[in-house]
């Protein structure tokens, strides 16, 4: 057999490596296919502490609401709602799947929340909005927002975009995190609007 040169056994040991390193990462990946393990009230006695921070450019996310197995998940960086809609089974037969941006990037810490079709949601998805009625915040478009006493169009738009890089929204309260929403204005968002 041959004598190797020495740039010869460095090339061969670099392919080596990069074997490595990609079987590892996909040993890792088939390992999250699962929820990721939530961390429990407290440890315990003689155990180490769970911890549920990512890692490797992972993100852990909540998904909740209208899909099979709402949790808690690891995805790798740069997934899409839609990837956690997957992960987490899918959407069920009730999911309102117009009422969120799934492509959306995730970020890590975020809840997905995916809303459910009922008789206000079938309402706003079909553009029929009564000036009395609440407007459901997970389908509502930028012109049935404007319809609510203290939102004009530039607001209207950054609610709509703000819950489309968030994955939806299961609450009222996280719209004081849009900037232009001052308290008056979240009174009259509470009194119009519907998760």
């Amino acid at each position: 057999m041959p004598e190797l040169s020495r740039s010869q056994v460095v090339a061969y040991g670099a392919v080596a490596l990069a074997l490595l390193l990609v079987g590892a990462r996909a040993i890792r990946s088939e390992g999250g296919a699962g929820p990721a393990p939530a961390a429990a009230a407290g440890p315990a006695a003689g155990s180490a502490e769970l911890s549920l921070s990512s890692s490797g450019g992972d993100v852990v996310v909540d998904v909740a609401g209208a899909v099979r197995r709402p949790g808690v998940y690891r995805l790798p960086a740069g997934a899409r709602v839609v990837d956690a809609i997957s992960r987490a089974g899918g959407a069920t037969g009730k999911a309102l799947l117009e009422g969120i941006n799934r492509a959306a990037r995730l970020a890590d810490g975020q809840q997905v929340v995916v809303p459910e079709r009922g008789p206000a949601a079938a309402a706003a998805t079909l553009g029929a909005t009564s000036e009395d009625g609440p407007i459901s915040l997970g389908s509502a478009t930028a012109e049935q927002l404007e319809t609510i006493d203290g939102i004009g169009p530039v607001t209207a738009a950054k609610i709509v975009e703000y819950r489309d890089q968030h994955g939806g929204l299961s609450s009222v309260d996280q719209l004081d995190q849009v900037s232009g929403i001052g308290p008056a204005t979240m009174e009259s968002l509470r009194s119009r609007l519907q998760p």
